[in-house]
């Protein structure tokens, strides 16, 4: 279910977002750019983790929330912003889109749950963060909206109980485009 995290990232981006949120007068629009450059100087930290595809995303994410859990920052008020800068970062780094978004979506979902947060909120606002993300770094922003969907879909199916449906109506709600491509996913996996 989960991703297999790499704990050291987890932990360096967790430090870096607490001592650079904790203070801050707006933390909504210092959390993109401060999960962002702790992104960038993470991963060139890493060297060979870089081939770990979605796990590093997933990592940073999971950093990042822990970090404005120690400062009690709303997750769903956050998450938009540390999905944005994890996506930046990692692109900004070379990663592939695809796995940018992907890591980062799957695990703001999972962390939600862990946390006993509204899944379906963060879906909405984590496939929000992560087009945001692929927009400044000048990435295809329509598979960027379809792969953040797939992302939030295969989540929630993991997550189990009611979680699809209710994340399939948020993000009708709350994504433009997303019942398009809902639909085309549909589609898809029909016999033909």
């Amino acid at each position: 279910m989960a991703i297999q995290l790499l704990s050291k990232v987890v932990n360096g981006v967790k430090g870096g977002i607490t001592s650079t949120i904790k203070g801050a007068a707006d933390v909504s629009s210092t959390i993109v750019n401060s999960v962002k450059d702790v992104a960038v100087t993470t991963i060139k930290g890493t060297g060979d983790l870089v081939v770990k595809g979605i796990q590093l995303p997933a990592s940073i994410v999971k950093g990042a929330i822990d970090g404005i859990a120690n400062i009690g920052v709303s997750l769903i008020k956050a998450i938009k912003g540390i999905v944005n800068g994890a996506v930046q970062g990692a692109m900004t780094e070379g990663m592939n889109q695809n796995e940018a978004v992907t890591g980062a979506v799957q695990q703001a979902m999972y962390s939600a749950m862990e946390l006993g947060e509204n899944v379906a909120s963060v879906a909405v606002e984590s496939v929000k963060g992560a087009v945001n993300g692929v927009k400044q770094v000048g990435g295809d922003t329509v598979g960027a909206t379809k792969s953040a969907i797939i992302a939030a879909l295969e989540a929630a199916r993991d997550i189990g109980g009611g979680t699809v449906d209710a994340v399939k109506t948020a993000l009708i709600d709350g994504v433009d485009g997303s019942k398009k491509i809902l639909d085309e996913i549909k589609k898809e996996k029909e016999p033909a």
